[in-house]
């Protein structure tokens, strides 16, 4: 991470327009030794260079690819802004790259992050950068470098955005994808920690807007005393690990990481034109705040799977003789994980059937 350097006009300073260089360098000092504990060994130097400098391996290759993938947290930020909380977010930056990057088969090598905000507050900046190294250990991928932007005049001054830009590897030959989904193939789900990064604009618009709820809202079906702010804060869970790990042990044909679209348009980027998904919803029940969102904003259930991921944050397809296998490994890694459904003949399409299972 760097920030921008002093420049002065005349009598006028930066500082005045409303960039505060030290500020800047304050919170990237806070941030070097969360910033560390995410190191890997193909890094080369350190924070505050120009560039992140990565030593790829070629001799553990035969053929190998760069997966590429970037996002951001979208406007689940103004949640964190509104509770003054920032250091789930970063959490949920990382996971929207690296379940992009894990689900071609590539392990997450090392990520980039940029902090755009009205007013550099280094405590908070710090908290932010917290999240956003947390998520890299919990990726297993190094945090290289980012940048903190300070822009005045344009972004309120508790305003923020994140993005981020992660880079992997994979074996050419490894790849995941519609080439190896084949019929009689089985859909697994991985189960999601609740919304993760998608649909908050309708989130916001349905429970702030038209229903006036408060985020301090003890909330009866989240159990526990949980508010409706702690849910909504719920960071994204990486897959990345877990996905690597079922790459290395069981056979994998495809992996969908169900993120805007839902299950029915993220599984189906998976799936060759000749064949389509029959996903059972009976073999699964989405978390409470999905049925709240339904109710509270008369959401019909198309638009519900086209802009959550119903509790599904992952789907796995796996040959059948290696479904004891998958299940029992994710089992172990304490990923809750079921079978979701099947491949057969078709033309490429995702068909949702049944209900949901209810709960309890």
């Amino acid at each position: 991470m760097s920030s921008q350097k002093t420049s002065r006009v005349g009598g006028s300073s930066y500082r005045e327009a409303g960039v505060d260089i030290a500020a800047g360098d304050r919170a990237v000092e806070a941030l070097k030794s969360k910033i560390r504990k995410t190191t890997r060994p193909e890094v080369v130097g350190g924070i505050g260079g120009f560039a992140g400098l990565f030593a790829l391996d070629v001799n553990k290759y035969k053929q190998p690819l760069l997966a590429s993938s970037t996002d951001g947290v979208g406007t689940k930020l103004v949640i964190a802004q509104k509770l003054g909380i920032h250091d789930t977010v970063g959490i949920d930056l990382v996971a929207m790259v690296v379940d992009d990057l894990v689900v071609c088969g590539a392990e997450p090598l090392f990520l980039l992050d940029y902090i755009a905000c009205g007013q550099v507050v280094p405590e908070k900046i710090a908290d932010i950068g917290a999240g956003i190294a947390d998520g890299c250990r919990y990726a297993g991928c190094a945090l290289v470098g980012g940048e903190i932007a300070e822009h005045p005049g344009v972004m309120g001054a508790d305003d923020y955005d994140l993005s981020a830009t992660g880079v992997g590897v994979v074996e050419a030959d490894d790849v995941l994808g519609p080439e190896k989904v084949a019929v009689g193939d089985i859909v697994l789900g991985l189960a999601a920690s609740g919304l993760h990064s998608n649909g908050y604009s309708l989130v916001r618009h349905i429970l702030l807007g038209a229903q006036e709820l408060s985020l301090d809202t003890v909330v009866p079906e989240f159990g526990n005393q949980r508010t409706l702010g702690e849910e909504l804060l719920t960071p994204t869970k990486i897959y990345a690990k877990d996905c690597l790990a079922l790459i290395a042990e069981c056979e994998v044909h495809a992996l969908a990481h169900i993120t805007g679209g839902g299950v029915p348009g993220n599984i189906v980027r998976v799936l060759p034109p000749h064949l389509d998904a029959v996903i059972e919803r009976g073999s699964w029940t989405p978390q409470p705040v999905f049925d709240l969102l339904a109710r509270t904003g008369q959401i019909a259930a198309d638009e519900m799977e086209r802009t959550f991921n119903m509790g599904m944050g992952m789907a796995a397809v796996v040959p059948p003789h290696q479904v004891d296998r998958t299940l029992a490994l994710l089992m172990a890694r304490g990923v809750d994980a079921w079978i979701a459904g099947e491949i057969v003949a078709g033309n490429g399409d995702v068909r949702m059937k049944g209900a949901y299972a209810p709960a309890g």
